[in-house]
């Protein structure tokens, strides 16, 4: 299965709309760019594979497997990236800010309930990372 998150970039955190195989799924909260610093960067653009993770905390959430100089990124809820993440990437339901989203455990559970259709069908899951501007520069 392919997960396509085009992001905007801005200083106070980085918003992304998220797709599978082209359809909408949610949007996206993450930290600022900060060259990929542990605990205060989104990551690197990319392709990585996703496989599921499970922790007292965050109960059925999911991890980024690859990226380079970080570990333990994951997908998991949170409504505000300043306050919530180290790194990580929250699904939401609704953008409501820069960095700032309404309904993450909502739209993490649509995300994970997906993501475990596709493993039961024995498929691997990628998530590939655009920036949002790229891809409006390529059509115009």
């Amino acid at each position: 299965m392919e997960l396509t998150l085009y992001r905007a970039y801005f200083e106070g955190g980085t918003n992304g709309t998220l797709f599978c195989s082209g359809n909408f799924l949610c949007h996206t909260i993450e930290l600022p760019w900060k060259d990929n610093k542990r605990n205060v960067s989104c990551i690197p653009e990319g392709r990585y594979e996703i496989v599921t993770r499970y922790s007292t905390h965050f109960k059925h959430h999911l991890l980024v497997k690859g990226v380079p100089q970080r570990s333990l990124i994951l997908l998991h809820p949170a409504n505000n990236a300043l306050k919530e993440l180290q790194g990580c990437i929250a699904p939401v339901t609704y953008l409501g800010g820069v960095g700032k989203g309404l309904q993450s455990r909502h739209a993490m559970q649509k995300l994970t309930s997906i993501v475990y259709q596709a493993i039961d069908q024995k498929e691997k899951i990628f998530i590939t990372i655009k920036s949002h501007h790229h891809e409006f520069s390529r059509k115009i």
